[in-house]
């Protein structure tokens, strides 16, 4: 369960960051969409889901950036570029486009999360100077790196590396960890790499590959960020696929006749030698099916559809946390407000599964889904390009800025009582181009 993620110097966001799913205080009502977790004696409440408003390049993109570097980062263990470039986030793979391109002077670039996993509150972060924007060359390094576990620290490394209370953590220690652990804080200290965290390398090799197994789980498979949802094609493999055979998937053909889908069924095909099966559409014609290309017969919202759903059905049954950009691009409001309301559903969501997208339709600014503390707006300063996000609770509730649930969220934000709205008219272009032609 996410309960806060942090950034700063991340292209737009050139001052912190903090998206927080702790859910703020003095909010009432909406009680389904808090969920709970107990570590020994003391209760931690999360949000399960957030919706995120702002206009074009505000910076919207750049939250659900960061998480998609960050945990890039995290599962690669350094601050190096990635060779392989095929990712739709190409700063999760070449580092030099993190850095604010206004920036003169070189700052660094700060990550922080912290999470519940396995009935273990997990706080880590790292501060990293990668160079100025597009610096390949620059010589980067790891400014600051902290792990907390349970509220104690267990690893602080600036200029030294410093240890904590690693009695707190002894149940994931190495085998014979207390007989060796001056040893290896000793040589764990003499042997950082500038580019390297610390986590992902020596504490896992000398300290607990157990409690990194843990961390880089949660953030491989729970942590589920999905960067430009618009190029997100799922893959599908099968341990042992039969040539020229055809896979049906009952519960993802019940969700896509609900959803619409123009043929008799969906399936995925065999074809050949690969292990990677092709989405087609099926077409019933006596005993036999036929099958041809999926993005050939369906809609793209139906491919959309297909390719984001077995995702929500992961997050729910595993207890995984989605992020998604552009959740709602080519899906029909009332499909959106299922998978909504599904995440919300104290009898389905058993397993604290959470629900994060930005979007444009305004549907969701309704007092009857999200409470204030779930809808956030991003907006980016005209003159200096930062970005910044804010929820709709920190309004507060008393004067005339406040916020009360009986208000009209969606009325109010397009006369622009919240902000992270923006004036657009065209006309003037059209008038000078339709002026031009008549002098012509």
């Amino acid at each position: 369960m996410l309960l806060e993620f942090k950034t700063s110097n991340y292209k737009s966001f050139k001052e912190e960051l903090c998206l927080s799913l702790i859910p703020a205080p003095k909010q009432k009502g909406l009680d389904y969409s808090i969920l709970q977790t107990k570590i020994g004696q003391k209760k931690y409440k999360g949000l399960n889901s957030t919706v995120i408003y702002g206009p074009n390049a505000c910076g919207k993109t750049n939250i659900i950036g960061s998480m998609d570097t960050f945990k890039s980062i995290v599962l690669r263990g350094n601050i190096r570029n990635e060779d392989t470039k095929n990712m739709p986030n190409a700063a999760a793979n070449a580092l030099e486009l993190i850095p604010n391109n206004l920036d003169t002077e070189v700052a660094p670039v700060t990550f922080s999360i912290k999470f519940i996993e396995a009935e273990t509150l997990i706080e880590y972060s790292i501060s990293a100077e990668l160079g100025k924007f597009l610096e390949i060359d620059y010589p980067r390094k790891i400014v600051s790196e902290v792990l907390i576990i349970n509220e104690e620290l267990i690893f602080s490394r600036n200029e030294n590396l410093e240890f904590g209370a690693l009695n707190n953590i002894k149940d994931y220690l190495v085998n014979a960890f207390e007989k060796n652990s001056a040893s290896a804080m000793s040589l764990s200290s003499s042997n950082l790499n500038k580019e390297e965290l610390f986590l992902m390398n020596g504490f896992k090799t000398m300290f607990s590959s157990k409690l990194v197994s843990l961390i880089a789980n949660w953030f491989d498979n729970k942590f589920m960020v999905i960067y430009r949802a618009d190029a997100l094609h799922l893959v599908r493999k099968f341990t042992d696929p039969k040539k020229e055979s055809i896979y049906i998937e009952k519960t993802l053909n019940e969700a896509a006749n609900q959803f619409g889908i123009n043929s008799n069924a969906l399936g995925y095909v065999f074809d050949g030698d690969k292990k990677e099966a092709k989405l087609c559409s099926l077409f019933k014609r006596g005993s036999k099916s036929t099958a041809i290309p999926a993005e050939i017969f369906e809609s793209y919202g139906t491919i959309r559809f297909v390719n984001l759903f077995p995702l929500v059905v992961n997050a729910l049954l595993n207890g995984g946390t989605l992020v998604i950009d552009e959740f709602d691009a080519s899906i029909h409001p009332m499909a959106l407000m299922s998978i909504i309301n599904i995440f919300h559903n104290d009898d389905i969501n058993i397993h604290n599964a959470q629900l994060i997208f930005n979007t444009h339709n305004p549907i969701f600014l309704n007092a009857n889904l999200f409470r204030r503390d779930e809808i956030r707006f991003v907006e980016r300063d005209d003159d200096s390009h930062h970005s910044i996000s804010y929820a709709l609770s920190d309004f507060g509730t008393a004067g005339a800025g406040g916020v009360r649930k009986s208000d009209d969220y969606m009325k109010n934000y397009f006369v622009d009582r919240y902000g992270a709205i923006k004036d657009i008219d065209f006309t003037p272009i059209f008038e000078s181009l339709l002026n031009g032609q008549k002098e012509v």
